[in-house]
């Protein structure tokens, strides 16, 4: 847990809130109680209030510290409504924004909107996209950000040494392509969109006392393979060092040139990533989602995630695979971007 020494750390120096969407499951009373129980933060459940409770009691858990609030009954619903009509401007009719705020996914993120909450962690449940489109609805992109992304972070123990690595974009964006306007001029390139993935998950990087050095992934290493993404990943090298001059970025790599050294000797021995990255981009969704599960599974690594970036708080999705641990995990990693 060496990673978490510094997150558990803040959040005993900083009291935050986090908000759980799915506070009858299971894994999520599980986690809540331990994080009440090592008071490392405030926990709201949504839910309804009888059967959360009656759920964790049953199975054991004490989230009587909890806070616990139903969507159905929540006293200051109108005040939430009118809100969130006020965000939608013209988009979401009253009505609308009330049937959305019934949901728990719309209502925990409209309590960190209106600040009852820090942080939101939900997906035990909900896909990524019903965790995802709330946020981007109603708490949006961070000024600068044209995007939502994501990274996990890796970590595992080897010889007494914690290694720890990031792996982007393995769960939101499906593929880069270039966005036009109306009139089919190119408003943002694909590059730029890559770029923007990498810049934030060498960002994210750092929030884990990572040093980015980001290679950005393809079936290529300079120019040695055409066609398909080699392109794209090589253009979006170029990008990220221009929004992000302090970046060691590289690229476009195959990954063993990414990640040895003896590799890189012989395809790219002047490059200041090649052999010794930690922070990889993938220039396609099924890529990086196969690559991080890889590492997983057969290369020891323990992956949190997915890390939501880009957004103007801190909301994050949960695998609908996850256990307690992973849960209790994510909520520290959460609270802790607050």
């Amino acid at each position: 847990m060496g990673m978490f020494d510094k997150l558990i750390a803040n959040l005993k120096a900083s009291r935050k809130t986090i908000v759980f969407t799915e506070g009858t499951d299971k894994r999520i009373q599980e986690a809540a109680a331990r994080l009440l129980n090592d008071d490392l933060m405030d926990v709201i459940l949504c839910g309804n209030v009888d059967e959360v409770k009656a759920s964790a009691a049953k199975n054991g858990f004490d989230v009587s510290k909890a806070t616990v609030l139903d969507p159905l009954t929540y006293p200051e619903m109108d005040a939430m409504v009118a809100a969130m009509v006020e965000l939608r401007k013209g988009k979401m009719t009253e009505d609308e924004c009330r049937a959305a705020l019934q949901k728990s996914n719309y209502f925990g993120t409209m309590l960190v909107k209106l600040g009852k909450a820090d942080a939101l962690l939900g997906g035990a449940t909900y896909s990524t996209a019903d965790t995802v489109r709330p946020a981007l609805q109603i708490v949006k992109t961070r000024k600068g950000s044209s995007l939502v992304s994501s990274s996990f972070v890796l970590f595992r123990e080897k010889d007494g040494v914690e290694e720890r690595i990031v792996m982007g974009d393995c769960a939101i964006n499906i593929e880069y392509k270039d966005k036009l306007d109306k009139d089919g001029n190119v408003v943002q390139t694909a590059a730029k969109q890559l770029a923007e993935v990498a810049v934030e998950s060498a960002r994210t990087a750092e929030f884990f006392g990572i040093d980015p050095k980001v290679a950005v992934l393809s079936f290529s290493t300079y120019g040695s393979g055409k066609g398909g993404t080699v392109k794209l990943s090589h253009d979006a090298v170029i990008e990220a060092r221009q929004m992000a001059p302090d970046l060691t970025i590289d690229g476009e790599f195959q990954f063993d040139a990414a990640v040895s050294e003896e590799v890189a000797k012989t395809k790219c021995p002047d490059s200041k990533v090649a052999g010794q990255a930690n922070t990889f981009i993938f220039p396609l969704l099924e890529a990086g989602n196969i690559g991080y599960k890889i590492a997983q599974r057969l290369g020891g690594f323990a992956a949190y995630g997915p890390i939501l970036q880009g957004l103007n708080a801190p909301i994050n999705d949960l695998s609908r695979g996850c256990n307690a641990d992973e849960v209790y995990c994510m909520a520290i990693i959460t609270a802790g971007m607050a």
